[in-house]
């Protein structure tokens, strides 16, 4: 098997399972609990927060748990609005955003807000001047992806930054899902940021939303204790712990790790491009760790199923999109409906090896010859 879809999830690590299981067995107590098995638990849980705190430069009053990005992306969106619905009903947004930060828009339409999508540059990151054009008194909220899900094109965050900081009623939350575990980040310029622990080794059903402490947030989940007042539950140890792990180990000579990923890109690039009937979608401002790439002509899904004869997994477009429609993302960048209509995602990881991409390449140009002599 050739597993060439890690955008869409992650293997969960040995170091870190063991991590899960070892919590699961030995910390059975409710962190909430006043006896001795409770305070040990809580214990657990306060290290592990403040070593997240500190791989990512935050605060641990600034930490919350969430069951993934996508819980954080609705917290966020729908918790600003709801409680700061008195300073304005504009929210602006980018064409490459994941379905999670779109849901809760289309949803806060119904009650008087105004989306506005800002326009990009050839490259796909945010037009600067058109964000400046407009961000108002009005605006409320901007929520722009570090880097988009489909193609990996990566935003200029602390420019973004600096034009929202001239409009200190307005928040700035950006998605951080494909980012955090796999490049470096600075988080500090940023109100509020999501992420999940799946998509960097961790476990799924696990994700953090990081508020900096002067925010308020309406809670998506009331009723009860957990490890803050901003979403209710029996907080769930053994995850959080073994969250803990998985980042401080994706973290770890992430350089060294980006620089391979970088160099296996570069490869397989090289060895796609001059086929004909393939048009690659990522480039320069895109994390390596991603490429897209169009075979016109070819459905998406045919190219995906053809491949999947082999063993070798490829995605079509971001895992929770819809699945008959065409790619949102590669046609913001291109305005090329072909191209949109025929796109798949290849993405790897420090752990996907040379043997794997040569093999995808030939099995790759196997299918490219079957599937598009037949046009």
């Amino acid at each position: 098997m050739i597993y060439l879809d890690y955008s869409a999830t992650t293997k969960t690590c040995d170091e870190v399972l063991d991590t899960f299981i070892k919590c699961s067995k030995e910390f059975i107590g409710n962190p909430n609990s006043l006896h001795e098995l409770g305070v040990k638990s809580k214990n657990l849980i306060d290290g592990a927060t403040k070593q997240i705190a500190e791989l990512l430069n935050v605060k641990p009053n600034e930490i919350v748990y969430t069951s993934g990005s996508t819980e954080s992306n609705n917290f966020v969106i729908k918790g600003i609005c709801n409680n700061y619905k008195s300073r304005g009903k504009h929210i602006i947004t980018t064409p490459l955003e994941h379905s999670s930060i779109y849901g809760p828009l289309d949803y806060l339409k119904e009650f008087g807000y105004t989306i506005d999508y800002v326009k990009l540059d050839a490259y796909g990151q945010v037009d600067l001047e058109d964000l400046k054009k407009l961000i108002s008194e009005d605006t409320i909220l901007v929520s722009i992806c570090a880097v988009n899900s489909e193609i990996g094109i990566t935003q200029p965050l602390d420019e973004i930054a600096s034009i929202i900081k001239k409009y200190p009623k307005c928040f700035f939350h950006s998605d951080m899902t494909q980012a955090i575990g796999k490049i470096k980040v600075n988080l500090e310029n940023i109100d509020l940021v999501s992420f999940s622990a799946h998509k960097f080794f961790g476990i799924k059903g696990i994700g953090v939303l990081i508020k900096k402490e002067k925010i308020e947030l309406t809670p998506l989940i009331h009723g009860g204790k957990s490890t803050t007042e901003y979403r209710s539950g029996t907080p769930a140890l053994p995850l959080i712990v073994s969250t803990s792990k998985a980042l401080r180990l994706a973290l770890t000579s992430i350089e060294e790790k980006e620089k391979y990923v970088t160099e296996l890109n570069a490869y397989l690039k090289s060895n796609l491009e001059h086929l004909d009937k393939v048009k690659i979608n990522s480039n320069e401002k895109c994390i390596p760790h991603i490429l897209n790439l169009s075979v016109i002509g070819v459905k998406p899904e045919t190219m995906l199923h053809a491949l999947e004869k082999y063993q070798i997994y490829i995605s079509t477009k971001s895992a929770c999109s819809s699945s008959n429609s065409k790619s949102k993302a590669v046609f913001a960048l291109t305005n090329d409906e072909e191209r949109s209509n025929s796109s798949i995602r290849v993405s790897i990881s420090h752990l996907t090896t040379r043997e794997e991409i040569d093999k995808f390449i030939e099995c790759f140009k196997t299918c490219y010859e079957e599937l598009t002599c037949l046009k």
